[in-house]
């Protein structure tokens, strides 16, 4: 038996549009679990069709001719929300068959504007319009004409630039049933423009000016229909004229002065002489709140005074004759028994309330006055999630964009206060902020989803999101047709993103491949989109599973696509650090090379490193340091012209930031490991740079300079170059003072390569003489004996002086496992050297100078400490070579230094544990 339904599908006032009933689906309909839709109730379809935008419903009418019915009911186009999309003549026109009905429709920018007469829609009661900064009196004086049956017209918040008193004056003689007029950012209201609205607009029963330069109050004053009055952040208001002329208003019900210099004088008179007047809300003005004793008086008996001084709970609560609820549940309260109560004078000066104060919130979170912390805290983050439960649409949003806005510190740096964002979550914020996410009005979406994202920087919010289901939610909303909804859900994986915890999260919820789509759907213009999508690919890139997800997503293409072709610094920042991030999994998938081979990457990260902004240089740097770990990566590099490209950046970035110095001295570290790449940096120039960023005294500079450097001095050119350029002070300075044991020893090696003889070798054969001072003052042998000092010296402070006796007298193996570790330099660990570094090192142990043999002894056993990342490698170039049969005799030599004959016996030791390893 089949039961008959009625459904409402919407109210509109006092109207309840109630479609024609039929049977509900049967199970028989129903074919293996899924229902026919061709068989579907037409009011279940257009039920459906109610909670898609224009866009979807469009699409969706045009897949048979019964629905293509459907989809044109007046019903489905009594109102229409264009902020989101792009809304020109063309569409407008598509769409005028359906809008003949149309009573609601939102707009944003003046191309929207300038296309709405195109949409014939005269029965339209209410337009509301944001981005309105170029919209002019032309454009506006067309609209109200083509729409004279107007009751509710609504301009802002931001500021309506070109709009002058002329056309206020159009409006009134076009909509005389005018009920409703908000216009923000007027230069100047004229009294002439507002006595027009009085003379010709009976009905004008709310009227805002807001944030505008100057109102004449005198004809406010005129305007006797007017119940509710707001010029919140309207300056230069004269403010005793003001008020002896507005006091008279005879049905002045409410009255918002937020963010005004209006004086303690002129509420009080506007208090006690208006008869009518019963809420004043004064919220964020400096000079009512600087008066304590106007603060401390409540001598208003009957009135709602809401200020940041006073509670607004309470205030809100004494209109009410029930005084048994608690203040703080006065709104859900009043939501509650409005529509059983029908007291329509309440209801509309509650409207107006929830209106006035997100709009106050707002306004004051944006300007982020000091010393709001107090009311933020016990009141304002309070007032935003009661006020984003409103049933008006706009105020929602308003208050959820409040919540995004207040608890911002910083938002260059992204700094949010931590006590605003966690007073939002134990008040139940996060669920809400969710609830709105999932809503289908696609401006509550956007709203909510950029609240999420900005209390998602806090980490304790951010593991409250997760738990709460958010990254699902976001994910989701990330695949939005809507650009604006897309951009904030992938803001809100962006910061999300940043704990750990949350990237497997992010990629099960398929929020990795929702990123990468959203840069193949916006590839141009839609520099937010594709910003926060590359943010957060990024951020998952750091991690090595996530990074496979985004490659086997298409997020290489995707991000150098970005690199290659986008001229936004913002997105060339993101795509380039993830394109870093992914390259720095080299041992553990191919994302390296892979990221190499796709076209024009290398060259287009080469190039980035010249971009004017800095934090472009500094990721491009770091991309391509990350990159050449691979050897094919690192000759593409180098013939895509990235060695002139970075010894430019080398040569530019000695006042900039720490971040961009270690990066590009890292880049020609990893390119240096080519030995004609590191010829070529030396014959670019590339030394005098790093020698200046060895000087640094950031650890991370000095460190990659150091490796850069100890590279480069393998080739005797290079070294000579860096005698010349002063380089050896540096590298003494770094072999024995720096705070990094890495750097030193990475000095040290540089220093052993350049006076082990082939430098002098080099300087004698181009003629310069070991005894002669060179071109910049220095002479060889002074260099020579200053680097050798210095190296004996930072060997010796890894020698135990007991340890070493014992071990020269007992070699047993827990002796020499107690020298290993007292001589273990972790970090070295990830170094990983070619077979002429190694066999030059081996060879040094026969060097003349006894230092140089137990420095050479000393590196050797760093790389093949096992448990180090090339251990194994190093060792098995060694075995290969040879050179256990030349450690032996180092080992037995009686002339040979006691360090280098104790250091020789671990390396045996050590190859002798790879060679078992590699044999199982």
């Amino acid at each position: 038996m089949s039961r008959r339904v009625r459904r409402k599908l919407e109210e509109k006032g006092k109207e309840k549009v109630v479609l024609p009933s039929y049977p509900e689906t049967s199970d028989e309909e129903l074919v293996d679990g899924f229902a026919d839709w061709t068989s579907l109730p037409y009011d279940t379809v257009l039920q459906l069709f109610t909670c898609l935008n224009y866009r979807d419903r469009a699409s969706l009418a045009s897949t048979c001719k019964t629905w293509r019915g459907l989809g044109s009911s007046s019903c489905l186009w009594s109102s229409l929300d264009l902020r989101a999309h792009k809304f020109d003549a063309s569409m407008a026109t598509s769409l005028a068959s359906r809008c003949v009905n149309l009573h609601q429709l939102r707009f944003r920018g003046v191309e929207s504007a300038d296309s709405i007469i195109n949409l014939r829609a005269k029965n339209l009661l209410e337009l509301s319009g944001d981005y309105c900064r170029k919209i002019t009196d032309a454009t506006l004086s067309m609209i109200v004409a083509r729409h004279e049956v107007l009751e509710s017209l609504q301009l802002g918040p931001d500021f309506c630039e070109k709009i002058t008193s002329d056309a206020i004056k159009v409006v009134a003689f076009c909509c005389p049933k005018l009920k409703r007029l908000r216009l923000s950012g007027i230069r100047d209201v004229t009294g002439e423009a507002i006595e027009a609205l009085a003379k010709h607009c009976p009905q004008l029963s709310d009227l805002g000016f807001l944030d505008c330069l100057n109102i004449d109050e005198e004809a406010l004053g005129k305007v006797v229909s007017v119940r509710y009055l707001s010029v919140a952040g309207t300056s230069n208001i004269k403010w005793l004229i003001a008020s002896n002329k507005w006091d008279k208003l005879p049905k002045l019900t409410g009255l918002d002065v937020s963010r005004t210099d209006i004086s303690p004088t002129a509420v009080s008179r506007l208090l006690t002489s208006s008869q009518s007047l019963k809420v004043l809300c004064a919220l964020n003005c400096s000079v009512l709140e600087e008066d304590t004793s106007f603060i401390s008086s409540n001598r208003f008996t009957g009135k709602v005074l809401l200020a940041l001084f006073t509670n607004v709970f309470d205030g809100v609560a004494s209109i009410f004759a029930d005084t048994t609820k608690k203040p703080k549940d006065i709104f859900s309260y009043w939501r509650e028994v409005r529509i059983k109560a029908k007291d329509r004078a309440v209801d509309d000066m509650m409207r107006w309330i929830e209106w006035i104060v997100s709009h106050a919130l707002l306004r004051t979170a944006e300007g982020n006055p000091h010393g709001l912390d107090g009311f933020w805290l016990n009141q304002g983050a309070a007032l935003l999630l009661t006020l984003m439960q409103s049933s008006q649409e706009d105020v929602q949003e308003r208050s959820a964009t409040g919540l995004a806005t207040f608890v911002v510190i910083d938002d260059e740096n992204a700094s949010i206060d931590c006590g605003r964002a966690e007073a939002v979550m134990k008040d139940g914020g996060i669920r809400l902020l969710l609830e709105l996410a999932k809503s289908w009005r696609e401006g509550l979406q956007s709203e909510a989803a950029k609240a999420i994202a900005n209390l998602s920087v806090n980490a304790n919010v951010a593991k409250s999101v997760a738990e709460e289901g958010g990254i699902k939610i976001l994910a989701n909303l990330a695949k939005s047709m809507n650009r604006l909804v897309a951009e904030e859900a992938a803001g809100g994986l962006w910061n999300l993103s940043v704990g750990e915890e949350h990237k497997n999260a992010i990629a099960q919820a398929g929020g990795v491949k929702a990123l990468v789509d959203l840069i193949f759907r916006w590839p141009n213009g839609c520099d937010g989109v594709l910003e926060r999508a590359a943010g957060a690919l990024a951020n998952l890139a750091a991690d090595d599973k996530c990074s496979m997800e985004v490659a086997t997503a298409g997020g290489v293409h995707a991000l150098v696509m970005l690199a290659r072709d986008c001229t936004y610094e913002g997105v060339q920042e993101q795509a380039a650090r993830a394109l870093a991030n992914l390259a720095a999994h080299g041992d553990s998938n191919n994302n390296n090379a892979a990221v190499g081979q796709e076209a024009g990457a290398l060259k287009a990260l080469v190039q980035l490193t010249e971009a004017p902004h800095e934090g472009v240089r500094q990721e491009a740097a770091g991309a391509l340091w990350n990159l050449s770990f691979d050897d094919k990566n690192r000759e593409s590099i180098a013939a895509a012209g990235g060695v002139e490209a970075l010894v430019t950046l080398a040569q530019s970035c000695s006042n900039a930031s720490t971040g961009l110095q270690e990066r590009a001295a890292g880049a020609l570290w990893g390119l240096s490991v080519s030995e004609a790449n590191s010829i070529a940096i030396g014959r670019e120039g590339g030394v005098p740079p790093l020698i200046a960023l060895a000087r640094s005294e950031a650890e991370d500079v000095h460190e990659t300079a150091a490796g850069a450097l100890w590279n480069l001095a393998f080739n005797p050119g290079n070294a000579l170059r860096i005698v010349e350029e002063g380089g050896v002070p540096a590298l003494v300075d770094l072999c024995s003072s720096s705070v990094s044991k890495m750097a030193r020893f990475m000095a040290a090696l540089a220093l052993a390569y350049m006076f082990d003889g082939r430098m002098h070798e080099y300087a004698v054969m181009i003629g310069t003489s070991t005894t002669e001072s060179t071109s910049k003052s220095i002479s060889l042998d002074a260099a020579k004996k200053m680097a050798l000092e210095h190296i004996k010296a930072f060997v010796i402070t890894f020698m135990d002086p007991q340890v070493f006796v014992a071990a020269a007298v007992s070699s047993t193996p827990t002796m020499l496992a107690q020298v290993s570790e007292r001589a273990r330099i972790p970090e070295a660990g990830h170094l990983r050297c070619s077979g002429a570094e190694i066999g030059r090192f081996v060879f040094m142990l026969r060097n003349p100078s006894s230092t140089l043999r137990a420095c050479a002894a000393f590196a050797l056993l760093q790389f093949t400490i096992p448990g180090g990342r090339h251990a194994m490698h190093h060792a098995s170039l060694m075995q290969d070579g040879g050179e256990a049969r030349v450690l032996r005799s180092v080992a037995a030599a009686s002339i040979m230094p006691r360090e280098a004959k104790i250091f020789a016996k671990i390396i045996l030791r050590n190859l002798e544990h790879h060679h078992g390893e590699s044999s199982i």
